[in-house]
């Protein structure tokens, strides 16, 4: 028989409120898409748009898909906004699968990318936050936990802290990963890996399309690949970023920022390294640390 996975807690912080899960009422053919802050949610939310949508062009992916546990806007609009869809509903999390309502009928998708490439990619999230995004988040009402606040200016500083203090300012990273990681062998999840997407994104996308049982047109191949590359969403990022961008300087072209990996080589120390590699060894079983750091499953 198998063992699904059961909330034990909640999460609060600056960010989120995982006890709206408590109230969402599932659909049998719900996709969940689950990461980690900055490992390829947006991307992931494209995909699934384009397979669901067959190629359509423009698709208000940020509105179609919302992030579920963010703290605004509150359950009163969401929940209802999402009851009212018509289409196959494809839905964000950060949360650790522990602190999540899990269904054994909805497919679940986590992204996973190296640590080091999620901080150098928040941080140009963060760092070009403007002031309506930290009202938004400490002066909406329930604030669990620290304020979030505009950054320091050392990006190293940054990640270091980010080390020490397993996700400052964000939530745990290891903790987050763990939970997903530990039931990978379930058939209802997929493990996708934000190195794998920039190396074959067509493979990784029909690999994704069978796992949620999308047949793909191959008449629409073509436009797929096209409206999931960088330079589309890009060019098109008012449709895929929540609010249009608002939040950012620069609006949402900032925040769907270049998709690139390994840009901390050029910054952190050989120390810097092997501190985070040896922390990933200790906050991760081998395989986990291994897929972490080369998206090779075992």
């Amino acid at each position: 028989m198998t063992k699904w996975p059961a909330k034990t807690r909640e999460l609060h912080n600056n960010h989120m409120d995982s006890t709206i899960w408590n109230d969402f009422r599932f659909r049998d053919d719900d996709i969940i898409i689950s990461t980690y802050a900055k490992s390829g949610t947006t991307w992931m939310q494209q995909i699934i748009a384009q397979l669901l949508f067959n190629g359509t062009e423009d698709l208000e992916v940020a509105e179609m898909s919302p992030w579920l546990d963010l703290r605004f806007p509150p359950k009163e609009v969401k929940l209802p906004a999402l009851e009212a869809q018509t289409h196959r509903r494809f839905i964000k999390t950060h949360l650790p699968v522990d602190a999540l309502v899990f269904s054994p009928d909805a497919k679940y998708i986590y992204i996973g990318r190296d640590g080091r490439d999620v901080v150098w990619s928040f941080y140009n999230h963060h760092v070009n936050a403007n002031q309506d995004l930290y009202d938004a988040l400490n002066n909406t009402p329930g604030l669990v936990g620290p304020t979030f606040d505009p950054p320091q200016d050392d990006i190293r500083q940054y990640f270091l802290d980010w080390l020490d203090q397993d996700g400052f300012p964000l939530w745990s990273f290891w903790e987050n990963l763990r939970t997903w990681w530990e039931i990978r062998a379930l058939p209802n999840v997929k493990l996708v890996h934000f190195a794998n997407l920039k190396a074959d994104m067509g493979g990784e996308i029909r690999a994704i399309a069978d796992f949620l049982d999308i047949p793909i047109d191959q008449a629409k191949w073509l436009a797929i690949l096209e409206h999931c590359s960088f330079d589309y969403m890009k060019a098109h990022a008012a449709k895929s970023v929540p609010l249009g961008g608002v939040f950012w300087d620069g609006g949402a072209k900032t925040f769907i920022n270049k998709g690139v990996n390994g840009v901390w080589r050029n910054v952190l120390t050989a120390g810097d390294v092997s501190k985070y590699e040896e922390v990933a060894l200790k906050e991760l079983e081998p395989a986990c640390a291994h897929w972490l750091a080369t998206g090779e499953l075992g």
